[in-house]
């Protein structure tokens, strides 16, 4: 078991997808997002999906929806789907949903990524991820590492902060429990399902 922590580590690190390039959370947008209202979704459009789409109160996703708008801004996309995900220290995460960005491009897209840690167990969730800084549509089948301290919890929704090349994704998990915040990885975005999640 020992040296499989080891090649895994030694693996992401040699990827460049490790926790050390990951970035503080509070920091501004990264440079390029616009802000531009007519290029962006608003505080209440984001908070009503993301209400309809998870079933709970207005209340509840407006919480959550105003904690990320005020740490990124107002997003140019989301993406809304569902994943499973099963760990035992090495853990792996599987999803599929569909990318929505303001000026109507719609993408059927999939995660997937490994990850490391003090958690045991499996889960699924509904996932609506927010989407900052991405102008072309193609720029997200990245691989897009966790930013290290970023998971939290508001009204039962948990939320956590991915970013690479200057795009920020804001996923925003119901039922994801202990795994959020125990292990660190890195989700890689595809066009199509893998089986292999690097």
């Amino acid at each position: 078991m020992t040296r499989i922590f080891a090649l895994l580590f030694l693996l992401i690190g040699l990827l460049g997808y490790g926790p050390a390039q990951a970035q503080e959370p509070q920091n501004p947008p990264a440079q390029g997002q616009t802000q531009n209202p007519d290029e962006t979704f608003s505080n209440e459009q984001i908070g009503t999906a993301v209400s309809d789409y998870f079933g709970v109160s207005s209340e509840a996703a407006g919480s959550v929806v105003e904690r990320v708008f005020a740490d990124q801004g107002r997003p140019v996309g989301y993406i809304y789907g569902e994943e499973g995900s099963v760990a035992f220290a090495v853990g792996l995460r599987y999803g599929t949903g569909i990318m929505v960005l303001k000026d109507g491009t719609r993408k059927k897209v999939y995660w997937q990524g490994p990850s490391v840690g003090f958690d045991v167990g499996g889960n699924g969730a509904k996932v609506f991820t927010l989407v900052y800084g991405l102008h072309d549509p193609e720029d997200i089948y990245h691989r897009f590492p966790g930013v290290e301290g970023s998971a939290y919890l508001v009204a039962g929704i948990g939320v956590n902060y991915q970013r690479a090349k200057n795009i920020t994704l804001a996923p925003m998990r119901t039922g994801v429990g202990l795994r959020l915040g125990a292990n660190v990885g890195y989700l890689k975005y595809s066009r199509k399902r893998k089986i292999l999640p690097f």
